[in-house]
């Protein structure tokens, strides 16, 4: 399950108070994209929201006066008001889902932009909205007035916007690094979710995939990047969202020989635990795996993105030839994988799926992902909390990629 990122805070007279000292704090963090000089984020610190299936209005108040800008998103009808950064010390229950919306969704975008993504019952048109000082001169307030509307005047809405999908903190424009070592043996970690999207949630710890995966992935790079000829990199190294095409890209602009993308799902039935290794395949092994790859597929429409359709040249048959070659690749990776970890750490029955993951797709660089256990599961949660477990399982991971190595070597690979 995949929801928004919620930070618990006091409200009223004391909330207020408290918004300059948290800005403030969250302005010492290490940076997240604004720069050392520039403005600490924004501090959305209370919202309501209230109406019907008609009309719908929702409240959000800011330490300082924010700037926004509203687009829509089709199939499904979503409203997409763009912020400048900003933390969210929110309440869950403050923006729960209720008028004309059945998901409420907020976080990061990336080094200096946030989101709020409404997800509509049906075609929805934001009638009026204002950013007003609130009565005592502390903050400001943005109010947005929703009304249900016909789907020819949202079409038209569309149409007539400006709006590409993106927000300047989503580009995959970072400077591309060489390898430090010419001829290094370069490994892409990608660390699943991040930012407005958060993943799964922890049962019991209430953690949020985004962090299990980032915490995991640093390990992973640490221990890779210590054995000989490897050089490893994160594919995001802090709290951001990366579209799943970005991630592909990050990979094949640093010449990535691997990419390992890391995940901590929940399931509806409990008491499946262990860890699965995933290569691409337009035809899912099984139904657990269809589901997963749906699942994650959604990362992009949850932060607001209209889909991508793939780019020209992935239909050209040499790029095909090229991905029939990567997956093989792939599932030589895969199967690496799988034996590193039997008998060390609990994996799933058939270890080794495949369905279509979009993150999966670049049709020259060899890919997996690994779903480190499931987070629905009490055992593998407390496991996926452990850090003695995460360098154990990246020694094995360590392991398995040097094996990969050296057989693709010796075939000319």
């Amino acid at each position: 399950m995949l929801r928004a990122v919620f930070v618990t805070g006091r409200f009223g007279r004391a909330m207020r108070s408290f918004a300059v000292l948290f800005a403030t704090f969250a302005f010492m963090l290490p940076s997240t994209g604004h720069g050392a000089d520039g403005p600490p984020p924004l501090l959305a610190f209370s919202a309501r929201i209230a109406g019907d299936d008609a009309r719908t209005r929702l409240v959000i108040s800011f330490d300082r006066k924010p700037d926004y800008s509203v687009h829509y998103v089709s199939n499904p009808v979503r409203v997409i008001v763009d912020l400048p950064e900003t933390s969210f010390g929110l309440k869950p229950e403050s923006l729960e889902p209720r008028g004309l919306f059945n998901e409420i969704r907020y976080g990061g975008m990336g080094a200096g932009a946030s989101r709020l993504v409404l997800s509509a019952r049906g075609p929805t048109e934001i009638t009026h909205a204002e950013v007003m000082p609130d009565e005592d001169g502390k903050g400001f307030r943005l109010v947005l007035d929703a009304e249900r509307i016909g789907g020819a005047r949202f079409e038209k809405l569309l149409r007539e916007q400006t709006w590409t999908g993106t927000v300047r903190a989503t580009k995959a424009d970072r400077p591309v690094a060489p390898a430090k070592t010419p001829g290094a043996f370069i490994i892409a970690v990608d660390p699943g979710h991040g930012g407005i999207d958060t993943g799964a949630i922890g049962t019991a710890s209430k953690i949020e995939e985004k962090q299990v995966t980032l915490d995991f992935a640093r390990v992973l790079v640490e221990t890779l990047s210590r054995e000989a000829g490897v050089e490893a990199f994160l594919t995001r190294e802090r709290d951001e969202f990366l579209s799943l095409p970005q991630r592909v890209q990050i990979a094949r602009q640093r010449n990535a020989n691997l990419f390992i993308s890391v995940h901590a799902d929940t399931l509806k039935q409990k008491d499946i635990r262990g860890a699965t290794v995933y290569t691409i395949s337009d035809k899912a092994s099984d139904h657990l795996a269809a589901e997963l790859a749906a699942r994650e597929n959604l990362s992009d429409e949850i932060a607001g993105m209209p889909f991508e359709s793939e780019p020209p040249e992935v239909a050209d048959i040499l790029i095909d030839l090229t991905r029939r070659e990567t997956q093989a690749f792939s599932i030589n990776l895969a199967r690496s994988v799988v034996s590193s970890f039997e008998g060390q750490i609990q994996l799933i029955n058939n270890p080794h799926r495949y369905a279509g993951f979009r993150v999966l797709q670049a049709p020259d660089v060899p890919s997996v992902l690994l779903e480190l256990g499931f987070l629905s599961n009490t055992e593998d949660e407390k496991l996926l909390l452990d850090p003695e477990w995460r360098k154990k399982v990246s020694g094995l991971i360590a392991s398995a990629v040097q094996r990969y190595r050296q057989a693709a070597v010796a075939n000319g690979g």
